[in-house]
């Protein structure tokens, strides 16, 4: 904290004390009023304070503001004093790094403190059979993937020849996440308000020509509005308040202490297996989560959404035909029913696969084609997401919008020899864990579409 700051505070204290002491003076003779004296001193000290705590303001703003420059220049090397481990503390400093998007995880915890002072403990970097290993965690504020056109830094310089096609073979692409609505948390526990019905009553209303209050049904008893009355209908929406906690989602990998002393090696678990592994068991429960133990409550899950069953084949009609019917029509429950406004549909790789072979006699495709490959043709005006998470046989169309995926952690890894026998077998777990609740907002702007 900068000696402005300090003093600012002080003064700012000193005068807030001095007016409490008045007031408290006069609550302790008998509770009595102010004097015009002790009033005009109670507003000056008033006064000075709030000047004290708009330059407080005005000064810690510049205080974060230079800091932020001198992290920027820690970045992107304008600011090379120091060791290369000082400057990782300056961004690290936070105790939480905010990755760009030039980077991925993988390339920030090999060029963070905690991996370059692992390193340090190893003579030259490589590490001995009978050398304890453990890592202090690194956390992330936002997972990033993709591949950088910078080195590994100091470390090592990157080796790009290892595992080319690999990772892309076993993991699917991840696309739920970019549809539902991101948000933070700092608590375990998430309290929300869940809608589960809207009453629309609004309807034009004449001016009222009388002032007589209402008058009771002499039969029933209820309320009725006088004739002029002027009374305007109510409407209003039923909601009930649902507590979903922060779970965790954790995998972990080996790998040998030779590979460990390897950057390009370790950037490589991450990104291509720990990171995506981890993306991927979240979407499966943000779609199907059954709410039990430790799974979270996902769509599939959740009471109140719509449904629509297939439509089958007209006459005429090539076989599947039925199936780009129901999906419009759930499009319509969303918007009718739902009231809302649907933004995607979410498909499973097989089901988009039969929509995308619909052809007429004449082989003119209705739909995807090839043309259309890999779900990027819209369908009804909506993009399509194709996604494993939801089962064979069925989609879910709906405003993504109204369901919630609140980040606890998104992300962080640990490196340690403290599991079994990995301390004598030369080898290293390395963790990666994230913290995430989810939640539906509005269930019935939400349908599950029957495509079997």
């Amino acid at each position: 904290m900068s000696t402005k700051i300090e003093r600012l505070t002080e003064e700012l204290k000193a005068h807030l004390k001095a007016a409490q002491a008045i007031a408290a003076a006069a609550e302790k003779d008998g509770d009595r009023d102010l004097t015009d004296a002790e009033r005009g001193q109670v507003q000056e000290h008033f006064a000075k304070a709030k000047a004290a705590k708009d330059a407080l303001s005005a000064a810690k703003a510049d205080e974060q503001t230079k800091a932020a420059i001198r992290e920027l220049g820690d970045g992107i090397g304008l600011d090379e004093s120091g060791s290369a481990t000082e400057r990782g503390e300056k961004a690290a400093r936070s105790g939480l790094i905010v990755p760009d998007q030039r980077k991925s995880i993988g390339e920030y915890f090999t060029e963070s403190r905690q991996y370059a002072d692992l390193l340090a403990t190893a003579p030259n970097g490589q590490f001995a059979k009978d050398m304890r290993v453990q890592s202090y965690p690194v956390g992330f504020k936002s997972l990033v993937t993709g591949a950088s056109d910078t080195s590994a830094g100091a470390l090592v310089e990157s080796d790009r020849r290892g595992l080319l096609v690999g990772p892309e073979l076993f993991y699917r692409p991840l696309t739920l996440r970019s549809l539902v609505t991101l948000g933070t948390t700092t608590s375990d526990q998430i309290e929300y308000a869940r809608v589960t019905g809207f009453t629309n009553n609004a309807a034009p209303v004449a001016e009222a020509t009388t002032s007589a209050g209402p008058t009771a049904n002499t039969t029933t008893g209820a309320l009725e509005n006088p004739a002029g009355g002027g009374y305007k209908p109510e409407s209003g929406f039923s909601t009930v308040r649902v507590t979903t906690p922060v779970r965790t989602i954790a995998h972990w990998m080996p790998a040998t202490k030779r590979a460990l002393s390897d950057a390009a090696q370790v950037r490589t678990l991450i990104d291509n297996f720990l990171e995506v592994g981890l993306e991927e068991e979240l979407e499966d429960q943000m779609i199907s989560g059954d709410n039990t133990g430790e799974n979270f409550e996902g769509l599939a899950t959740v009471s109140g959404t719509q449904t629509q069953t297939l439509v089958a084949d007209p006459a005429g009609k090539p076989a599947g035909f039925g199936k780009l019917l129901t999906l419009r029509r759930a499009k319509t429950k969303v918007r009718t029913v739902g009231r809302a406004i649907p933004n995607a549909y979410v498909i499973n790789p097989g089901d988009l696969e039969s929509l995308d072979e619909i052809s007429d006699n004449d082989g003119r495709f209705y739909f995807g084609g090839p043309s259309g490959s890999n779900g990027t043709a819209p369908l009804w005006g909506l993009p399509v997401i194709e996604s494993e998470a939801v089962p064979a046989g069925t989609a879910w169309v709906g405003d993504w919008r109204k369901a919630i995926l609140w980040d606890r952690e998104q992300a962080s890894v640990t490196i340690t020899d403290s599991h079994a026998d990995f301390f004598v077998r030369n080898l290293v777990a390395i963790l990666a864990e994230m913290r995430a609740a989810f939640g539906v907002i509005q269930p019935s702007a939400f349908v599950k579409v029957a495509l079997a």
